[in-house]
């Protein structure tokens, strides 16, 4: 005989309350000439029909096991990009932010290098500097969710070696500080940062070197450590 509970959830009708829109956007960053860019595209349906927009799309209720799932498909699906990690940022929802009703999404971001995407974009995607796109007229509350995504890229770079993600496997530390420098929009120390990940121990000597300008540089490499690492004191923005 089926328990109270289970007899509730046999009889019980999702569609008795209402359901807000539900999606998941990504900010996907990466260094083009030594800037950071983020990814967009152009929207080719109603609504905001033309504007530029943050990859995304709707949760697929059969299709995605949870929202994580959700934006890999929808990367994949919307800029023909496969990324190895994405973070999710924090959820975003009013009655406001999509004239076809009240909306729900989740935001994520994550790093990529652009010299391992050895694929075309999808026709509508392109990257844009942020200075750039933070003037653009982007779609829904798409400018909202891009600086809250950046300010966290920015955030976690004071704290953690999240920033690696966007060197190629093998770098030198110049290199690594160029990147940091690029998303704080500051210069560091050179002899306390060196210090700082050599110390903390979250990149390792490859026993390489390469040119750099007029003189040879050792490469360096990612420890690999686990993304709950911190830095014992952050750096100061």
């Amino acid at each position: 005989m089926p328990s109270l509970e289970q007899q509730y959830l046999k009889n019980y009708n999702i569609k008795d309350y209402e359901l807000p829109l539900t999606t998941v956007d990504m900010c996907i960053f990466s260094i083009i000439n030594q800037q950071l860019h983020v990814l967009l595209l152009k929207r080719n349906s109603f609504p905001e029909k033309n504007k530029r927009a943050l990859p995304g799309g709707f949760i697929d209720l059969k299709k995605d096991s949870n929202i994580e799932a959700t934006a890999y498909r929808q990367l994949l699906l919307k800029t023909g990009i496969q990324c190895p990690y994405l973070e999710q940022v924090e959820s975003v929802g009013s009655q406001s932010r999509d004239p076809r009703g009240w909306s729900l999404t989740i935001l994520y971001f994550a790093l990529i290098d652009i010299q391992t995407i050895d694929q075309k974009l999808s026709p509508q995607s392109d990257w844009y500097a942020i200075k750039e796109a933070q003037k653009m007229p982007l779609a829904f509350d798409h400018a909202v969710l891009l600086t809250k995504a950046f300010e966290r890229l920015k955030s976690k770079t004071c704290y953690t070696a999240l920033p690696i993600a966007l060197l190629p496997q093998k770098f030198t530390l110049t290199e690594l500080q160029t990147i940091f420098e690029i998303i704080l929009e500051k210069k560091l120390p050179v002899k306390s940062f060196r210090l700082r990940v050599q110390t903390a121990k979250v990149v390792k000597a490859t026993g390489q070197t390469k040119i750099s300008g007029k003189r040879s540089a050792q490469l360096y490499e990612s420890t690999g450590l686990t993304a709950d690492f911190y830095f014992p004191r952050p750096l100061q923005r």
